[in-house]
């Protein structure tokens, strides 16, 4: 494992900043897209990371059935148009 897996802060930091940074042109991400930010650790580990901020609230899941995704919490289109009739 890297030196940022094994710091729990600088890795939620990193991702934090990887979503920040990209949140202009969408909000939602794979778990395939934070392979990039941690390129020397295995995916198990990294999605461990990413769960674990789920679970904290920092980030939140969106599916679509098939397919889930991961993003800033209380960020993008579909989250402002929730609870709208």
């Amino acid at each position: 494992m890297s030196d940022l897996l094994d710091n729990k802060e600088a890795a939620t930091q990193a991702v934090v900043d990887f979503l920040t940074k990209k949140a202009k042109n969408k909000s939602k991400f794979y778990i395939k897209d934070f392979y990039a930010i941690f390129p020397d650790d295995k995916p198990r580990a990294i999605k461990n990371v990413v769960n674990k901020m789920v679970q904290e609230g920092v980030l939140e899941f969106w599916s679509s059935g098939s397919t889930t995704m991961y993003g800033l919490k209380g960020g993008g289109k579909q989250h402002a148009s929730e609870g709208e009739e």
